[in-house]
């Protein structure tokens, strides 16, 4: 491996022939890192690959003539439209495959044809589209020129798969319902030699079952071969971790359904460090170091034992994306919201000492603070509102249990939201005021874990997207933040009750 590679390896995947670093950039977040940043931010950091959710225009740009290879992605909505017509799909490509690769530069590698379409909550809404949009993306490509420079593949959720009750991966098989579908995908995928995309999370499998065995969601430590944890044994194998169980179960599914060289991209795996109880720095290091020593070592599962490419998920916070899942869901950045390091990773796997680098040239609002008043009282009727209004517009998931801000008191929760909601609507005036509770404070009222955010400034940066008029129209998911801001107000009742 090149000293590049090996000084590379966090966020992402040594590629087979070539290596490279890839990650996850998701841009759903009210106060983005500007484009031109983050592409700097991922040079300096030597990923070489990444994964974009949607055809962003400004991150396309920035992307351009970076030396960064491009997954497209293509969002779910936009499956149906594609499937129903090819000149839709040949429309798609144009705008926003060839035209970037031709005008600005673009190196994309792959269109990532939906996201996990097949999800059981979906209720079967994208079974019909996935294929014929995939087909038809495809043809665009061939007709623009670019069927061998640019493939597609389609981003699953590992439930896909399954295994039996014995719970060992050589029982593993597609799911039932969708079995004769995944095959066809699959074919079609293996006969324009476009690889499969999963996906794979060992923090879900943890936070789902709250029986499931801590250890085997990690890696197991430096320097051993053996988890903590009991093995799942499979006839000669022993399986000390989830990782290598769960993508030796797709092997086994590929195997049974004449697949057994099917190439595999590892489109998402990593861990949260806010939002759950498992959810924090300590465990998001053990995880992706563990991953980062194995990628620098080149190391495969039992069932194949080289290296798949793999995409951390993911290399920036996101403060606006859906919580239905779980709070954990804004969390999941190897970076903070802003470029800043959450906590250090050895980038050459123990063999040298080669850390994270964090984003430059980063501006922020002023250094100020919305806090519940000192002369306010917590048994004031209209907290409860005031709380509930804040986390509706804001991001307040840092205040569950055990979050990193889940054992403020009742002013230290009221003091966080509405800093929240204050930074959230760019400081402006009137932003601090929540019936005569608030009062703005230019000392710093963070405290210990709990970090009290200033907002990037996106007026004092150049050809940055608000959020509001991105090309898919991203902004914060109100439902769940509704959902979200109840559940404090509620905390708060009856925490004074």
């Amino acid at each position: 491996m090149d000293i590049r590679c090996s000084l590379l390896v966090l966020y992402m995947v040594v590629i087979a022939e070539g290596g490279g670093l890839a990650c996850n950039w998701g841009l759903q977040a009210t106060h983005p890192l500007p484009p031109k940043i983050v592409v700097k931010l991922m040079k300096d950091n030597g990923f070489e690959k990444v994964k974009l959710f949607e055809a962003d225009p400004e991150a396309l740009k920035a992307l351009g003539n970076s030396g960064i290879q491009v997954m497209l992605g293509i969002p779910n909505d936009f499956l149906a439209p594609l499937a129903s017509s090819v000149r839709i799909a040949e429309d798609w490509v144009s705008q926003n495959v060839s035209s970037y690769i031709s005008k600005t530069g673009v190196d994309i590698r792959y269109v990532a044809v939906g996201n996990e379409p097949f999800l059981k909550t979906y209720n079967d809404t994208f079974l019909q589209t996935t294929l014929p949009a995939l087909q038809n993306i495809q043809a665009a490509l061939i007709k623009a020129g670019l069927g061998r420079q640019v493939k597609v593949t389609t981003p699953l959720n590992a439930d896909v798969y399954q295994t039996d009750s014995s719970g060992v991966p050589s029982a593993g098989n597609f799911r039932s319902d969708i079995h004769d579908l995944m095959i066809s995908i699959i074919t079609f995928l293996s006969d324009n030699g476009a690889p499969l995309t999963i996906n794979i999370y060992p923090f879900l499998s943890l936070y789902a079952d709250p029986n499931f065995p801590v250890d085997y969601a990690f890696f197991p430590t430096s320097g051993s071969n053996i988890s903590t944890s009991s093995p799942v044994v499979d006839g000669p194998i022993s399986y000390t971790n989830v990782f290598d169980a769960n993508f030796d179960t797709l092997i086994w599914a590929l195997e049974k359904n004449g697949f057994a060289s099917m190439p595999i991209i590892v489109g998402e795996v990593g861990w949260p460090t806010d939002g759950d109880i498992n959810a924090n720095n300590e465990n998001a290091h053990r995880f992706n170091q563990g991953l980062v020593n194995r990628i620098i070592q080149g190391q495969g599962t039992p069932k194949r034992n080289t290296s798949p490419d793999i995409y951390l998920f993911a290399l920036i916070d996101e403060d606006a994306k859906s919580i239905q899942p779980g709070n954990f869901e804004r969390h999941w950045g190897v970076f903070n919201y802003d470029g800043t390091i959450k906590y250090p990773l050895d980038l050459g796997g123990g063999n040298t000492n080669q850390t994270l680098t964090p984003a430059t040239g980063v501006r922020y609002l002023a250094r100020q603070w919305c806090i519940m008043a000192p002369e306010a009282s917590n048994l004031d009727p209209n907290l409860p509102s005031s709380i509930n209004e804040a986390c509706t517009y804001a991001d307040c998931t840092s205040l569950g249990y055990g979050s990193s801000c889940g054992e403020l008191d009742v002013r230290g929760n009221a003091s966080y939201t509405f800093n929240m909601y204050y930074q959230t609507m760019n400081q402006q005036k009137g932003a601090c005021q929540f019936s005569n509770l608030s009062a703005i404070t230019t000392v710093d009222p963070s405290q210990d874990s709990c970090v009290f955010k200033i907002m990037i400034n996106l007026g004092r940066h150049e050809q940055t997207t608000s959020p509001s008029t991105s090309s898919f129209g991203i902004t914060c998911n109100q439902d769940s933040s509704i959902a979200f801001a109840a559940l404090v107000s509620s905390f708060i009742i009856c925490f004074l009750s």
